[in-house]
C-alpha cells in the first residue's frame, strides 16, 4: 500500500522546470510564498523573484544531470519536481515536418522524463517525495491541428499513471495537472509547422489556430493553475488528476467519458473548428 504523507506537510525544496514563464513562473512564485525553497529551472537559468534560478536544458541528458547534482549539492535534498517545461506545436499531421514532431515529443515527454529518472533517487531518499506533471486537457483528448502536441501529453497521461504504480509503494507520490485553455506568453510562443502552398489542410488549420488564440487570450491567467499545483504539493494525499481551467472545460471532460465517441467528437468539431 502507498504510505501516505502527514496533511500539510511542508517541503522545504521544490524544483520547477519551466519556471521563466507562463504556468511555470506562476507555480514557482506560489511556492515560494508558501515558504519552500523553489529552484526554478529554464534553458536560460531565469527565474522569478524569490526563486533560484538554475540553467537547464530538460532535452540535454548531461545539463539535467548537472543541474540536479547542483540543486543536491547547494540544497542537500530535494522533495518535489513539478515537471512544466514544455511548448505547442500547430500544423497538420500529414504536413508537418517530421523534425519538428520530434522536437515536440523531445521537448514535452522526454524532457519530463529525463528530469523525473535523474530526480527519483533523491525524492525516494526523502520521506514523502512528489512528482507533479504538467499534462494538459490535450492529454485526455485530440486537439485539430495540434496532434503531436497532444500526442505528448497523451503520452505523459500514461506514463505517469504508469509511473505512480511503481513509486508510490516507495513513499513517492504522482500527480497530472490538466490545465484547459490558460491565459500567458504560450500562446504567442506555438510554433507552426505551416503547410505547404495548396494544402487542402490550410483554411481549416488558420480557422482552428485562430479559434484557439481567441480562447487562450480570453481565459484565466497562470495562477488558476498555480494554485491547483500548490494545493497537490502540500497536500496530504495528492490527486492522482486534477483539472484547472473554465466551468466548460471541465464539463468536456465529463463529456468525454461520458459520451460515445461520434457523439462527442461533434460537440469538439463545433466548439474547436466551426465557431
Amino acid at each position: 500500500m502507498p504510505r501516505r504523507r502527514p496533511a500539510g506537510i511542508l517541503r522545504p525544496v521544490v524544483l520547477v522546470t519551466g519556471a521563466s514563464s507562463g504556468i511555470g513562473a506562476a507555480s514557482a512564485t506560489a511556492l515560494a510564498q508558501l515558504g519552500h525553497t523553489v529552484i526554478g529551472a529554464s534553458r536560460r537559468g531565469t527565474a522569478p523573484l524569490g526563486v533560484h534560478g538554475l540553467a537547464m536544458d530538460v532535452t540535454d541528458d548531461d545539463a539535467v544531470a548537472a543541474g540536479l547534482e547542483r540543486v543536491l549539492g547547494e540544497h542537500g535534498r530535494l522533495d518535489a519536481l513539478v515537471a512544466g517545461a514544455g511548448y505547442g506545436l500547430s500544423g497538420p499531421v500529414e504536413t508537418t515536418p517530421l523534425d519538428a514532431a520530434r522536437a515536440q515529443l523531445e521537448t514535452n515527454f522526454w524532457g519530463t522524463v529525463r528530469v523525473t529518472r535523474a530526480a527519483l533517487p533523491a525524492l525516494r531518499a526523502g520521506p514523502h517525495g512528489l512528482v507533479v506533471v504538467l499534462s494538459s486537457l490535450a492529454g485526455i483528448f485530440g486537439i485539430p491541428f495540434q496532434a503531436y502536441y497532444t500526442a505528448s501529453k497523451f503520452a505523459l497521461e500514461g506514463w505517469a499513471e504508469a509511473l505512480a504504480y511503481e513509486v508510490e509503494p516507495l513513499g513517492v507520490h504522482v500527480t497530472l495537472v490538466e490545465p484547459g485553455n490558460i491565459r500567458t506568453g504560450f500562446t504567442d510562443a506555438r510554433r507552426d509547422a505551416g503547410e505547404d502552398a495548396g494544402s487542402p489542410y490550410t483554411a481549416a488549420h488558420r480557422g482552428a489556430v485562430g479559434i484557439m488564440v481567441r480562447d487562450e487570450r480570453e481565459a484565466a491567467g497562470p495562477d488558476v493553475v498555480a494554485r491547483v499545483i500548490a494545493r497537490a504539493v502540500t497536500a496530504g494525499r495528492p490527486p492522482r488528476r486534477a483539472t484547472a481551467g473554465s466551468l466548460d472545460e471541465r464539463y468536456a471532460v465529463l463529456m468525454r467519458r461520458l459520451l460515445p465517441a461520434r457523439a462527442f467528437e461533434r460537440l469538439g468539431r463545433r466548439a474547436m473548428l466551426e465557431r
